[in-house]
């Protein structure tokens, strides 16, 4: 039973923390954007990390 009387604080010391954490992290913008990270993998980006090279077409096979 003396237990309890350690027990006890311990738990409403955790639970505080826990508490103290979570009302940190809404108040620094930590869930403000749940969907834009999601998304950003998916969209291509505007510069490919892989080059292309660039081949002109002779005109003169064209016309053939």
């Amino acid at each position: 039973m003396r237990i309890l009387y350690l027990l006890i604080p311990m738990a409403l010391g955790v639970i505080g923390v826990a508490l103290w954490a979570f009302l940190w992290a809404v108040r620094s913008g930590q869930f403000d954007d749940l969907e834009g990270p999601a998304h950003r993998i998916l969209m291509d980006d505007d510069d490919p990390r892989i080059p292309h090279r660039n081949e002109k077409v002779d005109d003169s096979s064209l016309n053939d």
